[in-house]
C-alpha cells in the first residue's frame, strides 16, 4: 500500500534558498513540495490554498514575518499544517516567539539534508519533541518568568505531572508508555490532559509554559 506523501509548503524570501530546500525535498521518497510562498503573508494564504502537512517558515520575512504568519494559519484554520520555523541562529527571540506561538519546532538554515530530512518527518508522523536540549536553551535565553506559579501547575495529577516532564526530554508516547509501565492510550490520555491543562496547541508550548511557570528546570 502506498503510503500519502507528505506535503510541505516552503517560506523563505530568498528565491535560492526555497530553490534548495525544493531541490533536497523533491529527491526524498515519501515528500512533496506543494508550494512556496517569500513573504509572511503569501505564506498564509498558499498554506489555506493547498492545506499542507509541513509548512517550513523562515522567521524573518517582509511583509509579515514567520511569527505572525504561524499564529495566522494557526488560529485560522481547523486543522492547521505542522510549522517549523527555519532560522540563521539558534538563539534567535523570534524562534522563542514563534514556538511559543505554536510552532512545532526550528531548524537551522546550516542544517544538513539528513536533519533536515527527519525533521520534516518527525513532526508530519511523530508525536516527539524536536531537539530537547535546544528548546531549552531558548527558554534560558529568552523565557519569561511568570511569577507565582499558574493555577494549571496545582490542577496536574501526579501522572500527568511525569508525562510532562518526560515530553520534556523528547519521549515519544511509546516511549514515555514504556517508562511508566502503561498502556500507549493512557499516555495519549494524559497528554491530552496536560495540553489542555496548560492551554497549550501542542507538546512544545506545553514545554515552554513548564518551564516558564518554573514546573521544569532549566538547569
Amino acid at each position: 500500500m502506498t503510503r500519502t506523501p507528505i506535503r510541505i509548503v516552503l517560506a523563505d524570501d530568498e528565491r535560492m534558498v526555497r530553490t534548495a530546500l525544493r531541490a533536497i525535498l523533491s529527491a526524498e521518497p515519501g515528500l512533496e513540495v506543494a508550494g512556496e510562498a517569500a513573504t509572511g503573508a503569501e505564506a498564509v494564504s498558499v498554506v489555506r490554498q493547498v492545506r499542507p502537512d509541513v509548512v517550513l517558515m523562515d522567521v524573518r520575512m517582509p511583509e509579515t514575518d514567520g511569527i505572525r504568519a504561524t499564529e495566522q494559519i494557526l488560529s485560522s484554520m481547523a486543522d492547521p499544517p505542522r510549522i517549523v520555523v527555519v532560522t540563521t541562529f539558534e538563539n534567535d527571540s523570534y524562534v522563542y516567539d514563534a514556538l511559543r506561538a505554536g510552532a512545532a519546532g526550528f531548524l537551522l538554515k546550516r542544517a544538513d539534508v539528513d536533519a533536515l530530512v527527519q525533521a520534516v518527518r518527525l513532526v508530519a508522523h511523530s508525536d516527539t519533541l524536536l531537539f530537547p536540549a535546544a528548546v531549552r536553551a531558548l527558554v534560558v535565553e529568552h523565557g519569561r518568568a511568570a511569577g507565582a506559579p499558574p493555577a494549571w501547575v496545582a490542577r496536574l495529577t501526579g501522572r500527568e505531572s511525569e508525562v510532562l516532564r518526560l515530553m520534556a526530554t523528547g519521549l515519544t508516547n511509546a516511549e514515555i508508555a514504556g517508562r511508566m509501565e502503561v498502556g500507549p492510550a493512557t499516555v495519549k490520555s494524559h497528554v491530552a490532559a496536560v495540553l489542555a491543562k496548560t492551554g497549550a496547541r501542542d507538546r512544545t508550548q506545553a514545554v515552554i509554559a513548564a518551564y516558564e511557570a518554573g514546573f521544569l528546570r532549566t538547569s
